[in-house]
């Protein structure tokens, strides 16, 4: 039995992970530019679709991402006229971010994204909630590691 590269790189888990982040968000691109939106963008407003007004850092806990990478995106948002930016009124440190009637207007365009991906993916929608699954088990297990 030949013996096993641990180093070859069809066997990385960091490889599979991403290439396959590029290559499907390479999919979305066109379908968001479709309704203004880049991914980083849509993954900010499938929150505030969820549940608006939220904090910052609320919804950095959501999406796993720090404050400074949020920020700019908010902005750009802010600037789309689809979020409002304001102090929080319990708590002078936090800022709100809550749709406008543009943004929530925009979700109706954007129920269509899920269908379109899974579309343009090929794959069985069963087969694409399964690979999720797995994935949000291992972000579970890698952001639980201790730094």
């Amino acid at each position: 039995m030949p013996e096993v590269d641990s180093l070859a790189l069809d066997r990385q888990v960091c490889f599979a992970l991403a290439t396959a982040n590029r290559s499907v968000i390479a999919i979305y691109r066109p379908v968001l530019e479709a309704i203004g939106l880049t991914h980083p963008q849509y993954l900010v407003m499938l929150a505030l679709w969820e549940r608006s007004p939220r904090t910052v850092r609320d919804i950095g806990d959501s999406l796993l991402l720090e404050p400074a990478t949020l920020s700019p995106l908010l902005k750009r948002l802010e600037a789309a006229g689809l979020i409002t930016r304001a102090r929080n009124a319990r708590d002078d440190r936090a800022l709100d971010i809550e749709l406008t009637a543009e943004g929530r207007a925009l979700r109706a365009q954007a129920e269509a994204v899920p269908g379109t991906i899974v579309k343009r993916l090929g794959l069985p929608l069963a087969e694409l909630e399964q690979m999720r699954d797995s994935l949000a088990r291992l972000i579970t297990a890698a952001t639980s590691v201790p730094a």
